[in-house]
């Protein structure tokens, strides 16, 4: 394959750049979006295209404000507890209820409370009425001809009532943005059972289209295209005779099958192929029949930010409306994060607060990890020309969750396991706002972060060679001078995972050594590493001569998955994760899992909380459903 046979001609173009040379050259030829009518109940979210002025006033007649008699005033006059005055039906009062127009005899109302009735045609008051009390007058809410929503009003539920009681029952608002989205690739498929191999689920198309409705825009999604240059193109012309903005997803990069750009290039101009930005720097800035169309990379975190970013910025400027401004914080990096001088990076981070300071943590940076962008609570950007920032710097983070939602979340910085997954979705359910926000780091990540006050808890199993138990000795090293306390959670089975059937028979530790065995470990400062790594030592067993000792992975059902898809022969974890991909599971030892927690924050509502949820029986019985449990002494708590 040679060079001529990708498509290398990636410009890397700063994104503010990239977005005002685009934005202007799009501005020439751009229609601009019409206005449209729609009834008033439908408009709902909609921005108005005209002030619009009341048609009728309202109420448009003199109404009753009270239950009760409609009077003359005047009849009222002297009344008094010693000087009560008697007043005939019909020629003195009428009798009227809330909203019951009064005639032009009748401006006040004495309300029901404040009258005795004598018999069927005489009632007694006593004490006198004001002209107009208890009577709404003509135009007291609106006035016809009043102002009741100005150009560019965002409509609201109330705005709706006022509407239609100022008598508009239809509305112009400024039309939608239409947005044709177009998945490319010969290699995606629709959600179906079961995947063929090779296939890959589309969901991008769905992703975007949900960001549209965010954005105050209509998407129209097409049938996924072929990696075909002919089809391809006839995709993207029907779409621009069909919508205001294109996207095109997937095709946008340098393989030897992304033609996204020449198709481009053929039928229209292209601005800008290559924009400096991690994930996302294949995007293609373009224009078709005087419309834009957006080329999107495939993988899932780079569609998100592109989209994000550009797409986003031009159905707003589209619509000549100003986006929503994003929450920010500042807060405190927990981790080094490295980046390249070449781009402006998006680094999906999870946020925290502990001890009045919030703390970002970074997720998976890989661009097709649509999970990071599940778990992010924000964004961090870290600018072009930039290397990254250090540990503890003092970041801005534009956030994706609400800084009170935020407030109400425990960090969790640590070893993984699904129990932890059982917590958090046991305080979800009882919905009240209390949330669990996981960071998957290992054991002694998890140290790490308690020893710099990152966390509100640490999930551990790290066993001492010399005392030979879990994580006690590990505290006392690390926290010498802390008063902290460890909840103990579960004890779990380690052993080995292999796949079903165990068609490499395989039975012990030794068997690792096997020149047909490959393994697949977790990382370094992982409970179940170290826990490897002890055992190998008193077996005598050297890691060097073990087939993919040195290939890492940070969750113990990342580990079930590659044995699962024939990527590994084995890998040390607990029994639930190989029960849960199908696996078999040969018993190697029982670990204590237990959560590191300073003894001050046991007194908080937070915590409490959580230990509800852990010594509940409903949570212990999903537990040791999952099998490879022990649950005796969940939630005793140890004082350190």
């Amino acid at each position: 394959m040679t060079k001529k046979d990708r498509n290398l001609y990636l410009t890397n173009k700063p994104l503010q750049e990239a977005m005002e040379e685009y934005l202007h050259s799009i501005s020439r030829s751009f229609a601009g979006i019409s206005d449209e009518i729609i009834m008033v109940q439908d408009a709902l979210g909609r921005k108005t295209a005209s002030p619009v002025f009341a048609k009728i006033s309202a109420p448009h007649y003199n109404a009753a404000a009270m239950d009760g008699i409609a009077v003359d005033a005047s009849v009222t006059n002297g009344a008094s507890e010693t000087n009560p005055i008697q007043l005939k039906i019909d020629k003195d009062y009428t009798i009227v209820n809330t909203g019951a127009p009064l005639t032009m005899k009748r401006n006040a109302v004495v309300m029901v409370e404040d009258i005795v009735e004598v018999d069927d045609e005489t009632v007694e008051i006593r004490s006198a009425v004001s002209p107009w009390q208890h009577v709404r007058p003509v135009g007291e809410d609106v006035v016809k001809g009043e102002l009741i929503l100005s150009e560019n009003h965002i409509i609201r539920p109330q705005d709706i009532a006022a509407l239609l009681t100022g008598g508009i029952e239809r509305v112009k608002v400024k039309r939608k943005i239409s947005v044709g989205i177009i998945p490319t690739g010969s290699e995606i498929t629709e959600l179906v059972d079961p995947l063929p191999e090779g296939k890959i689920i589309e969901s991008n198309s769905k992703m975007f289209y949900a960001l549209l409705s965010s954005y105050e825009a209509t998407g129209t999604t097409y049938p996924i295209v072929k990696d075909e240059p002919a089809e391809i193109r006839l995709a993207i012309e029907k779409a621009v005779d069909e919508n205001d903005l294109v996207v095109v997803n997937a095709g946008s990069s340098a393989g030897t099958k992304d033609y996204t750009v020449d198709v481009l290039r053929e039928i229209g101009v292209v601005f800008t192929h290559g924009i400096a930005i991690k994930p996302g720097k294949p995007a293609i800035l373009a224009e078709v029949k005087g419309k834009p169309v957006v080329g999107i990379p495939g993988y899932p975190v780079s569609a998100y930010v592109v989209f994000e970013q550009v797409v986003k910025s031009l159905v707003y400027a589209l619509q000549n409306q100003k986006p929503m401004l994003v929450e920010k914080l500042k807060a405190t990096l927990a981790r080094r994060i490295v980046s390249s001088l070449k781009h402006e990076e998006f680094v999906r981070v999870k946020v925290g607060k502990v001890d009045e300071r919030w703390i970002a943590t970074p997720l998976n940076r890989g661009a097709g990890v649509t999970m990071s962008l599940v778990k992010a609570d924000g964004i961090l950007r870290i600018p072009q020309l930039t290397e990254g920032y250090d540990k503890g710097d003092s970041v801005e983070v534009e956030l994706s969750r609400s800084q009170e939602d935020l407030s109400n979340t425990i960090v969790s910085i640590g070893s993984h396991d699904i129990v932890m997954d059982l917590i958090a979705n046991e305080l979800q359910k009882k919905n009240d706002n209390l949330a669990l926000s996981s960071a998957h780091v290992g054991s002694m990540g998890g140290i790490i972060a308690m020893k710099q006050k990152e966390c509100h808890l640490a999930p551990i199993h790290l066993l001492d060679e010399i005392s030979g138990e879990y994580n006690i000795e590990y505290v006392r090293k690390y926290f010498a001078n802390e008063k902290m306390s460890m909840i103990k959670l579960v004890k779990r089975s380690q052993g080995l995972m292999v796949q079903q059937g165990n068609p490499k028979e395989i039975t012990s530790l030794e068997d690792l050594g096997r020149e047909d065995i490959s393994m697949i470990n977790r990382q370094k400062g992982a409970g179940t590493r170290i826990l490897l790594d002890y055992m190998m030592k008193i077996k005598k067993m050297d890691p060097n001569l073990l087939q993919g000792y040195q290939r890492e992975m940070t969750t113990h059902m990342a580990v079930a998955v590659a044995i699962k898809n024939d990527t590994a022969d084995c890998g040390l974890g607990v029994e639930s994760a190989a029960k849960a991909m199908g696996l078999d599971f040969i018993p190697i030892a029982w670990e204590e899992y237990d959560l590191l927690i300073p003894q001050y924050m046991l007194e908080t509502e937070k915590i409490k909380r959580l230990l509800e949820v852990i010594r509940s029986d409903s949570f212990v019985k999903q537990v040791m459903r999952l099998g490879g449990y022990d649950c005796s002494q969940t939630g005793k708590t140890i004082l350190i």
